[in-house]
């Protein structure tokens, strides 16, 4: 299934937030702006890598029934939502900035068609992801006009969406310092958003995409590995381990293509990443820190000098084949 990239989407509300505090608010839509610019330059600069593409505008959506009703209020203040389903954040260079959308418009309608209006739950996604489900069946290279509202009137916009690979990701509340991929969802721990700069959060991000672009979870499961506590032994997590280090292979051509240093990827591994969750990286399921940065380095260094930007690494030839 085909969806629009969902770059960072939105706010999981933490349960200790006052309902009437603004600055909270706020400081929810900073974090998902930084994992949404992260997250664009990933995705775009590597759409050539990527099999499964969708239209990437630089968006970033929510809707006002993924709010606690207790929230609503001051939701609606701090982030409009003259509709049911607003822009919470433009990529800055995107496709959406050029059209000219600000973040707090509210969308109306796609190529002229009303969004669904919400029903009266709280704390559901499905406003939010049935607008983006109509902006993902677009055709990926095809202007999407998009009809806006906010508190000076009704607009229409057209946006020209570039490739992007297929994959959301979101921010997630918790104590965890680590982030997971699904095959299609990357999610990102606040406290990992927190603890980390930009390059760091970048160097995570690029490997739990590189699980996606490698089909790492149909693989998985194509081999019949078990997850959960039967991950940890034998077969499980020799297998988990092969596909660690394929993403941290991949992880760092990705981070080359979208303008990063690869060599932060070793540098994660000899220093921050070794405070990264045992939970979320255990050591029977994921090879050390200082073999991580070691496999990480020797790949660089066997990169053929002078290589284009993209880079199309030879891992990526591992895509289809069977775990063993």
């Amino acid at each position: 299934m085909s969806r629009l990239l969902r770059i960072l989407l939105p706010l999981t509300l933490l349960a200790a937030a006052a309902p009437d505090s603004r600055a909270t608010f706020e400081a929810l839509r900073a974090q998902d702006a930084r994992l949404a610019d992260v997250a664009w330059r990933l995705t775009t600069a590597n759409a050539a890598l990527c099999r499964d593409q969708q239209p990437g505008t630089g968006l970033v959506l929510h809707a006002i029934d993924q709010y606690a009703a207790r929230d609503a209020d001051t939701a609606r203040a701090v982030f409009g939502f003259a509709e049911p389903v607003a822009v919470e954040w433009v990529v800055p260079g995107s496709p959406a900035a050029r059209a000219g959308i600000v973040q707090n418009e509210g969308l109306a309608a796609i190529a002229g068609t009303p969004l669904t209006a919400p029903t009266a739950a709280h704390d559901t996604s499905a406003t939010r992801d049935a607008a983006l489900a109509r902006l993902a069946a677009r055709p990926p290279g095809a202007p999407i006009v998009l009809t806006l509202n906010d508190l000076d009137g009704t607009r229409r916009a057209t946006i020209a969406p570039v490739p992007a690979c297929r994959s959301e990701f979101e921010v997630v509340a918790g104590p965890k310092l680590g982030a997971s991929s699904d095959g299609y969802v990357v999610q990102v721990g606040a406290r990992l958003m927190e603890t980390y700069g930009d390059d760091d959060v970048a160097v995570v991000v690029a490997h739990e995409l590189a699980h996606t672009i490698l089909r790492h979870r149909a693989r998985l499961e194509a081999a019949g590995v078990k997850w959960g506590l039967f991950g940890e032994f034998g077969r499980n997590a020799r297998l988990f381990r092969v596909t660690e280090t394929e993403a941290d292979v991949l992880g760092a051509f990705l981070l080359r293509n979208a303008g990063w240093d690869p060599q932060n990827a070793v540098r994660f591994w000899q220093g921050p990443g070794k405070k990264v969750d045992p939970g979320m990286f255990r050591s029977r399921t994921h090879p050390s820190p200082k073999d991580r940065a070691r496999i990480i380095a020797e790949a660089l260094a066997a990169m053929p000098a002078g290589a284009p930007t993209p880079y199309v690494p030879a891992i990526l030839d591992q895509r289809d084949a069977a775990l063993q």
